[in-house]
């Protein structure tokens, strides 16, 4: 990132007037200031990539000026300016942190020649700043893509064909699945690494000012812009802009950004000059988009142009075999993050936590053993130590599906005589039968086709099961009559 924002620091006019336009003639942004109070104030409200202060004003000196400074912005590089070229003032100016200094009156060139100075320590620090982001994302993102189930490996197939290119990816799975994870995952992997990883949640800003952090706007663009703003598109320029939550972006401005993905260039608001950008760009929804594109919510030209690799991402009850590495992972994660020191978690949790379907997918189990490593007292977490567990109406659910249906029919089969029992194993798995494909009816919305899926058998087999169970009487049993 090159030299843009300076502040200038003195009582002076004249000379604020004739550095605002040297600065000016390098392409740089110039703000004035005739006294500390007043640097103070727009540092408060502004940032600078350099400041150039003078000993002398009317209220602080510029070397107190500077100890505030360097407490509040210690990375703003500041250039002293003094009429007394004494030894005594460059060395307490560098001794409190000063990046330069030069004495008045002085030549522009020699000016010149510090400002490309220090517009290589900016660019320095930029990089230093942006190579150690990519390191912690990487991190990141190497901690918490976990799990070794078939969804996952598919998963990790799609990212490792398309992560080198600069295709667009469209992600896409419940709430808690990991999608940013993934639009990281991409990046991470990606010739852009090192570059800026930029995330926007479209559902999180509200839609009149979404626009202006897409795109930025110019210096009095609309009521209160006092100053540009750059948007995220130009942040992320070099690297990768994640819209997360695309589904939720308003119409209007899923026009814009359609014409963005066309031309590679946008315009900030207010303004009239077309910039290119350099982004690869990642989209996430938990919505169905072409279920939007049918009720016209979402633009179908968007949509195809967003959707050119898909990746879904499974919910965790479709992988529950990956829930023992998760837990182990979130365990050791909360002992470094809180000092706790759990050592493990109980078979029988961790059976219970398989058996779980967690509506809030991973986000869900993170948190759930995050609370019980903080609240237990237990070394090794059990059963007990996961509230969201525990059945109230039925506490033996606890022990599992198989121990809850012994005990049922354990207690049936007692007061009965066996010997007076005949076909008890038809008659217990009609029993079984009933419930079950009544409540997958019910989950399935009386979709026999999906409802013959989710149990693993022929649609046939399902109607001819209806018919024998009894279960077409009416509505309530969830069925739909579909045609043949």
């Amino acid at each position: 990132m090159a030299l843009q924002q300076v502040l200038v620091v003195d009582d002076e006019e004249s000379l604020r007037w004739v550095l605002a336009k040297a600065l000016g003639r390098h392409g740089l942004q110039v703000d004035l200031a005739d006294c500390a109070a007043a640097a103070l104030d727009r540092l408060q409200h502004k940032t600078y990539d350099l400041a150039l202060l003078d000993i002398k004003m009317p209220d602080r000196s510029g070397l107190e000026l500077l100890d505030d400074i360097r407490q509040q912005w210690p990375q703003l590089p500041v250039i002293i300016m003094t009429a007394e070229s004494s030894m005594k003032n460059a060395i307490e100016a560098m001794k409190r942190g000063a990046y330069d200094y030069i004495t008045k009156p002085f030549d522009l060139d020699m000016l010149e020649a510090l400002l490309l100075k220090a517009q290589e320590l900016v660019r320095t620090r930029h990089e230093v700043e942006r190579l150690q982001s990519a390191v912690k994302e990487q991190q990141r993102s190497e901690r918490t893509l976990i799990g070794t189930s078939q969804p996952m490996q598919e998963v990790y197939k799609l990212l490792g064909r398309v992560a080198a290119s600069d295709i667009t990816v469209l992600i896409t799975g419940e709430s808690g699945t990991g999608k940013e994870l993934v639009a990281r995952a991409v990046h991470q992997n990606s010739n852009r690494l090192g570059q800026p990883f930029v995330a926007l949640n479209c559902a999180a800003i509200p839609r009149e000012l979404l626009e202006s952090e897409l795109f930025g706007f110019e210096k009095g663009a609309f009521t209160g812009a006092t100053e540009r703003k750059i948007g995220k598109f130009e942040q992320a320029s070099g690297g990768t802009i994640f819209l997360d939550e695309i589904g939720d972006m308003p119409l209007e401005l899923q026009a814009k950004l359609l014409r963005v993905l066309q031309e590679r260039e946008i315009s900030r608001m207010g303004g009239n000059r077309a910039i290119p950008i350099d982004v690869r760009i990642v989209a996430a929804t938990n919505q169905d988009l072409q279920q939007r594109v049918a009720t016209r919510e979402f633009r179908e030209d968007l949509f195809y142009r967003l959707n050119v690799v898909p990746i879904q991402l499974p919910p965790l009850r479709q992988r529950p075999e990956d829930i023992p590495l998760l837990v182990d992972f979130f365990i050791q994660r909360a002992n470094q993050e809180f000092h706790t020191h759990i050592h493990g978690c109980s078979a029988a949790a961790l059976q219970g936590l398989q058996n779980f379907t967690w509506p809030g997918n991973v986000r869900e189990l993170e948190n759930t053993v995050q609370r019980a490593c903080l609240l237990s007292q237990n070394q090794v977490l059990q059963l007990s130590d996961f509230p969201v567990l525990r059945d109230q109406s039925d506490p033996v659910e606890d022990d599992g599906l198989e121990t809850l249906i012994a005990n049922k029919l354990r207690s049936a089969l007692l007061q009965k005589e066996i010997e007076e029992i005949n076909d008890l194993y038809t008659m217990v798995l009609e029993q079984m039968e009933r419930p079950l494909l009544r409540i997958v009816l019910e989950k399935t919305r009386g979709n026999q086709l999906r409802a013959a899926e989710v149990l693993g058998i022929n649609r046939n087999t399902l109607r001819k099961k209806i018919r024998l169970l009894g279960l077409e009487a009416g509505r309530n049993d969830g069925v739909t009559t579909e045609p043949t």
